[in-house]
């Protein structure tokens, strides 16, 4: 059972980097794609149904390692706290700016909105990235399971370290990555072939920086990503975008999954001492809680994946971004 919620836990982190990783592609490419106040209007409607939604998952991701592994959960939270923190605020600022762009009067309230979309959503991006690099590097984990040092220096500490800024700029690339894919199957018109060309030049660039880095550390994971990259900027070169799309998708699946993963059963690595590493049977709850969650995941879990993929469906048409003549 333990092995099953570990499963539940990082399906949860799956899908909210996926999904949500398209919303924050877009807001960060809101101003790039839209050359006017119409064309990003039209960026903004593409989320638009959907952003809320996804945000579900960052809910049940957080709800369902705490009620699983109860240790491990606070292990991150008390080592990453300030980040958090930071997260969420970033999280308020960008439904703020999605909700109220239409709420007010003139091209300027939008374009405030649109530079507050833009800005938090590449705060975010660069923060989860960070903690994910972190996530693959490990935290100050003392004998007792607890994060050492003082709550500012241990947050900083990790994320200046280089496997979180490269976590960092990894998720920038995804994002902007994902969010042109995204833009490219949603949209037409003047947006969707400029994110369609960005969504190659991405993918290209993509693939020369991974075969780079593949052949100069002889990384098989960067050569295979190469690889990737070529195959996604082959799709959306030759028009098949529902692919390309998935394909990206699939890619950052297979990475969030790959950062869970690295250290087999130890879900937390300890940077002091690999004794003090914390492992899934270490972090989890007790049997009793465990059958008690399941209870409720049984019920709650399918819904929710029904409910957005009906939501999904009915809302799958394009998004016009040329101008109707009136």
């Amino acid at each position: 059972m333990i092995t099953l919620w570990f499963a539940l836990v990082v399906l949860c982190w799956v899908l909210f980097f996926v999904l949500e990783g398209f919303d924050f592609g877009v807001g960060l490419l809101s101003p790039v794609v839209g050359r006017d106040d119409h064309e990003r209007g039209a960026v903004v409607r593409t989320v638009g149904p959907f952003w809320d939604g996804n945000e579900v998952w960052l809910v049940a991701a957080i709800g369902v390692t705490f009620a699983a592994f109860p240790d491990w959960y606070a292990a991150l939270l008390s080592g990453l706290y300030l980040p958090m923190v930071a997260l969420l605020l970033l999280l308020a600022v960008r439904g703020v700016a999605l909700e109220f762009r239409g709420k007010g009067d003139g091209p300027r309230w939008r374009r405030r909105c649109d530079a507050a979309l833009a800005a938090a959503s590449a705060g975010i991006v660069l923060l989860w990235g960070a903690v994910l690099g972190v996530l693959t590097h490990g935290l100050a984990l003392g004998p007792d399971g607890q994060v050492t040092g003082t709550g500012l220096s241990r947050s900083t500490g990790a994320l200046l370290s280089w496997p979180a800024l490269a976590g960092a700029g990894a998720a920038l690339f995804a994002a902007l990555l994902i969010g042109a894919m995204f833009l490219t199957l949603r949209t037409t018109g003047p947006v969707h072939r400029r994110a369609r060309r960005l969504g190659v030049t991405l993918a290209t660039g993509g693939t020369a920086g991974l075969a780079a880095i593949g052949f100069a550390t002889e990384s098989r994971p960067a050569l295979a990503a190469a690889a990737l990259c070529l195959g996604i900027a082959m799709l959306a070169r030759n028009g098949r975008e529902a692919l390309a799309f998935g394909g990206t998708a699939l890619s950052i699946a297979g990475a969030v999954v790959t950062v869970f993963t690295v250290h087999g059963d130890v879900v937390l690595r300890s940077t002091l001492d690999p004794a003090w590493s914390l492992t899934m049977t270490g972090a989890a709850a007790t049997d009793s809680a465990l059958r008690l969650i399941s209870v409720v995941g049984v019920v709650v879990l399918p819904g929710v994946l029904v409910y957005q993929a009906f939501s999904y469906w009915v809302f799958r048409r394009r998004v016009a971004s040329e101008r109707v003549p009136s």
